[in-house]
């Protein structure tokens, strides 16, 4: 197997598009039942409790949808790069990546994900590669390369991978320590930027955490800002795809409705589609509106009393107003960011003059 920068950087692309479009139904299924089920709970200081039975089990469809979306993704980057041998273990990867491991519960949420599908890809592309007997090659695709990979992929990643990014997330929890009675309007802008980050991931949790600690102190404002800002990723995407139509794909626009859903109940997840496709362009935008968003709350004083964000919660919200108008200034920002950064599609560019 040879490596050509201009080729694999093409790979890589399409590896990422595939593993979007097939993510994107679970995205959207498991969205809109955690929407309709959310939307009739009561906020209390465990988050928002659902009571009706089935509603419940609506809820129960929708949490499954999520806990399907990361694995999935894995899968299918490994199965563009590696055809079918590449497809079980990249999802068992994307699952492992994705959910707690160790004494310390490390976890890398859907860029470790995005990592380890690449590596599974690549090590299953190349195990095909290999010279075996005839009598070997019917069973190399079912078991020889799906087990070699995920073994080889998966102790590389927890014994390699999952730690140096503990470490960082310890880092990054003495640093938003450290800011703690500091500038307001600093400390917004940290928790806003660091809530979009990784989109749920790790990053996202560590915030959760630390403004959580602060919550049993008594503080409610960063959690506040906390709650505004894992609201507006989604959010912006959704105007980006209503007031930039030119610069998404039918499958795309569609998303941005679900997203929209997510975003009002605070479901920051909802904006990984359209990040892992655009990254470069998508972070920058969701980072600088969340931390706007985050910013706000925190000089206006905005407290919020449930570990939950969205608009569904501004019941149990200190400063209702500038957690609305914070939330809608940092999910416009988001969307301007991408209007003016955003290509057109290619087939949508009007045709030049000659």
């Amino acid at each position: 197997m040879s490596f050509n920068g201009k080729n694999v950087g093409a790979e890589l692309k399409k590896a990422f598009s595939t593993g979007v479009s097939y993510m994107m139904p679970s995205v959207v299924v498991g969205g809109i039942f955690l929407a309709i089920a959310l939307s009739s709970g009561t906020p209390t200081d465990e988050g928002m409790v659902i009571t009706n039975p089935f509603l419940k089990n609506l809820n129960t469809i929708g949490v499954a949808g999520f806990a399907m979306m990361i694995p999935i993704l894995a899968g299918y980057i490994a199965y563009s790069i590696a055809g079918k041998p590449g497809l079980i273990p990249g999802m068992i990867l994307g699952y492992i990546a994705n959910n707690p491991i160790g004494d310390e519960g490390v976890s890398t949420g859907f860029l470790g994900a995005m990592i380890v599908g690449i590596i599974a890809g690549y090590i299953a592309k190349w195990i095909k590669g290999w010279k075996v007997p005839n009598t070997i090659k019917t069973i190399m695709p079912i078991l020889i390369i799906p087990i070699i990979t995920t073994f080889l992929v998966g102790m590389t990643y927890i014994y390699i991978l999952a730690q140096p990014l503990s470490g960082f997330v310890a880092s990054l929890v003495d640093f938003l320590s450290s800011l703690q009675g500091g500038n307001a309007l600093l400390l917004g802008l940290v928790i806003g930027a660091f809530t979009a980050i990784d989109m749920g991931g790790p990053i996202n949790k560590t915030v959760t955490a630390f403004t959580l600690a602060l919550m049993a102190e008594g503080i409610f404002e960063p959690n506040g800002a906390h709650r505004i800002a894992v609201a507006i990723p989604p959010l912006g995407l959704a105007i980006s795809t209503f007031i930039s139509r030119k610069k998404y794909t039918q499958a795309e626009r569609g998303m941005g409705v679900s997203a929209g859903f997510m975003g009002l109940i605070g479901i920051t997840e909802g904006a990984i589609p359209f990040a892992v496709n655009d990254l470069k362009r998508v972070l920058p935008a969701i980072m600088i509106g969340s931390a706007v968003g985050g910013g706000i709350g925190m000089l206006q004083n905005v407290g919020t009393y449930i570990p939950h964000g969205g608009l569904i919660v501004i019941g149990a919200v200190d400063g209702k107003l500038w957690f609305f108008l914070a939330m809608l200034i940092g999910s416009v920002i988001t969307a301007l960011i991408l209007h003016f950064t955003k290509p057109d599609l290619p087939e949508t560019k009007a045709p030049v003059k000659k």
